[in-house]
């Protein structure tokens, strides 16, 4: 019998895609952290979290976007840091304690999402 992926037990495409509706509604509410989001298309950032949380997850990888650190250095030098970083994880907490996913896989989430920190903030690698 083979292991179910995250992807598959945190709902699937379904919730993968109201999940990043649901963040970004939260992301660009915050005054902390919209400003970097101002002259993002954001139909083309949600249809890029989309997919790159459906590959991390180990659902079907149609990823083509940018390499984390050159898609974030712009952000980086205008400011983005560990707070921003640490808010944008607590938003992501936030949107699957609404959607209902179990506390187990929050925190496989976030461990995911963790493991992105040194690239989206162009640090060096530890």
């Amino acid at each position: 019998m083979m292991t179910k992926t995250l992807f598959e037990k945190i709902g699937g495409e379904k919730s993968v895609n109201l999940a990043v509706d649901i963040l970004y509604r939260r992301v660009l509410s915050d005054p902390k952290v919209t400003t970097f989001f101002e002259s993002t298309n954001m139909d083309d950032q949600r249809a890029k979290q989309r997919s790159f949380l459906t590959m991390v997850f180990g659902g079907p990888n149609a990823y083509a976007g940018k390499d984390l650190r050159i898609a974030h250095k712009p952000l980086v030098d205008r400011g983005l840091n560990d707070t921003h970083f640490n808010i944008v994880i607590e938003h992501l907490e936030g949107t699957l304690k609404e959607l209902g996913v179990p506390d187990d896989l929050i925190k496989q989430v976030i461990a995911i999402a963790e493991t992105t920190r040194n690239d989206v903030l162009c640090l060096n690698k530890s």
